[in-house]
């Protein structure tokens, strides 16, 4: 367990003071940049194969949909999915404090986003540069009983839910906790998540059973999701890259 409260790989790298910054420009810096984060371009490839298709013509009828990312962090994966940029777009639009602080390009879906996330300063971020609509601040491994009932009441009127390569950093029943309530949902609902390799391994099978029994699985893919770091080099000689395993699952109807 970090000092942030999230639980950790302590095989793997932490940035968790780039994740308390004010403004995302050093995890551009010190993440996307240095590390190639390049994932989230596959992440939209997901979403637009996928989920897009459904979302538009949901969203045509008038109503916003729900979207909610869940451990979002600054809300890059937002902006790839329901803004569709990609990983030079983001790149750009985080260069510096200013550039950031507005999103370059306008959401494709009519959509109201909740970002979740245990970073107050990541969430506020988010809400300023117009990426999240609403935030919920908590600790998704014990949030408060208050906290947990919005988190939840958020999940169940949620038509869309992303998490990307955050729930390795969740005990098993906050996941369950968490999946549990979006399946409560009375609409048809889509999820977007993220499988890391070669991190947590256990973890991340438990996970893909959990959503397994909740969920009807409606396509994947492999791809890169950034360069190791020194430390993770050391760690797992010979390898270069982190893996990326993306699920998209969907409300059994």
């Amino acid at each position: 367990m970090s000092n942030s409260g999230v639980k950790t790989d302590e095989k793997k790298q932490h940035f968790d003071d780039i994740y308390v910054a004010e403004n995302p420009v050093p995890f551009k810096e010190r993440i996307l940049d240095a590390l190639t984060y390049v994932s989230d371009n596959f992440n939209r490839q997901s979403f637009d194969r996928l989920i897009l298709p459904w979302a538009e013509a949901k969203a045509a009828k008038g109503t916003p949909l729900n979207f909610v990312d869940l451990a979002g962090c600054f809300g890059n994966t937002t902006m790839a999915t329901l803004n569709g940029m990609d990983y030079e777009a983001i790149r750009d639009n985080w260069k510096d404090a200013a550039s950031a602080r507005t999103v370059a390009q306008p959401r494709r879906l009519n959509a109201h986003v909740t970002g979740i996330d245990i970073s107050h300063s990541a969430l506020a971020y988010g809400q300023s540069a117009g990426i999240y609509d609403e935030v919920i601040q908590a600790d998704l491994n014990q949030p408060d009983a208050d906290t947990r009932a919005r988190i939840e009441a958020s999940l169940r009127a949620a038509n869309i839910m992303i998490s990307t390569a955050a729930l390795v950093y969740l005990e098993p029943q906050a996941v369950a906790s968490l999946m549990d309530a979006f399946a409560e949902g009375g609409d048809e609902g889509y999820l977007l998540v993220n499988f890391l390799n070669p991190f947590a391994l256990e973890a991340a099978d438990a996970t893909k059973r959990t959503l397994l029994e909740r969920f009807e699985f409606v396509g994947s893919m492999a791809s890169r999701h950034r360069m190791m770091s020194p430390i993770e080099r050391e760690n797992y000689p010979g390898e270069e890259w982190v893996l990326l395993e993306i699920w998209v699952l969907r409300r059994r109807r």
